[in-house]
């Protein structure tokens, strides 16, 4: 039997969080065309979505809003669609944000999947509303792709989480006895 104390996980800096949301974001941006585009997921829903989920007193509605706008501006979209989009989104998973949790990756990840299944039907509901037209069920593949990438984006951030606080550094061991 061990007599050491459990590590505790430390909470992550705001610089990884904002280097996350900011990463998705400028993937977002990049150009994208034909079958690629079509695969895409979205990448700052996911972002959102994971820090709603791990930390949600810190990433809630107000940034899905704001990084919304950022999309709907960037995009070109219609003003306020991805800000919707995002916000429901992360709304739904600020009060699943402990279920979600309680499950290994793959059991999250179809949580997800919903989750971005319910930005995507916003986000073609508000292109239907505006006359666009529908290009099929291929639209959302997106959220598949975004729901097969949420274990590698989970696994990714939790290493460079722990890589930033090793516990040597945290704690330095305690020197008794040495004057």
């Amino acid at each position: 039997m061990s007599l050491t104390a459990p590590s505790l996980a430390r909470p992550p800096s705001g610089q990884l969080i904002f280097a996350s949301l900011f990463v998705g974001l400028m993937l977002n941006l990049l150009p994208w065309e034909g079958a690629s585009l079509l695969l895409r997921p979205d990448l700052v829903l996911l972002m959102l979505l994971y820090w709603t989920i791990r930390q949600p007193l810190r990433v809630g509605m107000g940034a899905a809003w704001g990084l919304g706008l950022a999309m709907d501006v960037a995009d070109g979209a219609l003003l306020g669609q991805y800000a919707l989009a995002y916000t429901v989104s992360t709304y739904l998973a600020l009060i699943l944000h402990r279920r979600i949790q309680s499950f290994s990756l793959w059991p999250q990840a179809l949580h997800v999947l919903v989750l971005l299944l319910v930005a995507q039907t916003l986000t073609l509901l508000v292109h239907l509303l505006a006359n666009q037209a529908f290009i099929g069920f291929r639209y959302f593949l997106a959220s598949l792709t975004g729901a097969l990438f949420w274990p590698v984006i989970s696994i990714i951030i939790e290493l460079l989480q722990k890589q930033k606080s090793s516990p040597d550094v945290a704690y330095p061991a305690a020197r008794g006895g040495d004057k």
